[in-house]
């Protein structure tokens, strides 16, 4: 389990942490069911760096802008490329699977990656705004980490991996069911049953753009790629983020 883990922190963060290339098939496949648990320490990293804010009486704004910066800083954009490549795909391949594949090669960012990034990113910290201005406490920074990586874990289980290389063939093709399995059943409810009703809408609202993300790539691609994944991680978290934010703001009106 440790090797796993390691190698699912080397594929998901910028932590000083050794590369996982040497990792053997089988400890690649078991790593998957260790990104919920990288969602764990990015969201403690997050809940320790609000508790600092707070400590320094940061403006909402400010404090939400900084933990946006090391959220994205810890996973070195990993996800965010991939939410601007699935968006350019989306718009540009008209449904042909072989010209989204290769839209998604293309490093350059057009119009659609743009707008894309900047929704994702305005609501993230437009969420945390509310959350840190309101009586939301710390740890609830934990959930969108959580249910975004458990969401990616997911797509292994729902789709198949549609390139021959890449970051995840490997853990695609040695996929250990049913711990990833066994993983996600018990990490969903640890870190959103606490939280009560903003936790439970939460994590709906993660499985709705979950189940949304599966359909759309099973008739565009016919499967997953580590683009579409990194994509459903940030769609997953910023649904997250504003179901929490809008929860709370629910219960406190009069």
């Amino acid at each position: 389990m440790i090797q796993a883990l390691s190698t699912a922190l080397a594929l998901l963060t910028r932590l000083p942490i050794p590369r996982g290339a040497g990792a053997s098939p089988q400890t690649q496949g078991r790593s998957v069911a260790m990104y919920p648990v990288v969602g764990l320490l990015i969201g403690a990293i997050l809940w320790l760096g609000a508790w600092l804010l707070s400590l320094l009486s940061a403006p909402p704004l400010l404090a939400a802008a900084m933990l946006v910066s090391v959220w994205v800083a810890i996973t070195g954009a990993l996800h965010l490329d991939g939410l601007a490549d699935s968006a350019d795909a989306c718009l540009g391949a008209h449904g042909d699977r072989e010209r989204a594949l290769e839209i998604m090669k293309d490093p350059r960012c057009g119009p659609a990656a743009v707008v894309a990034l900047v929704l994702v990113l305005v609501l993230k910290v437009a969420a945390l705004t509310a959350l840190l201005a309101g009586d939301a406490p710390h740890w609830w920074l934990v959930i969108p980490p959580v249910l975004g990586r458990g969401a990616c874990a997911a797509l292994f289980l729902c789709l198949g991996y549609v390139r021959r290389d890449g970051l995840a063939a490997r853990a695609a093709e040695y996929l250990h069911r049913p711990l990833t399995v066994g993983v996600l059943l018990f990490a969903v409810p640890v870190v959103c049953l606490p939280a009560g009703l903003p936790g439970a809408v939460a994590a709906a609202a993660g499985l709705l753009v979950l189940a949304l993300a599966v359909r759309h790539m099973k008739r565009q691609l016919g499967g997953f790629t580590g683009d579409t994944a990194g994509a459903t991680v940030e769609t997953v978290e910023a649904a997250c983020l504003a179901a929490l934010a809008l929860t709370l703001a629910a219960l406190a009106a009069p």
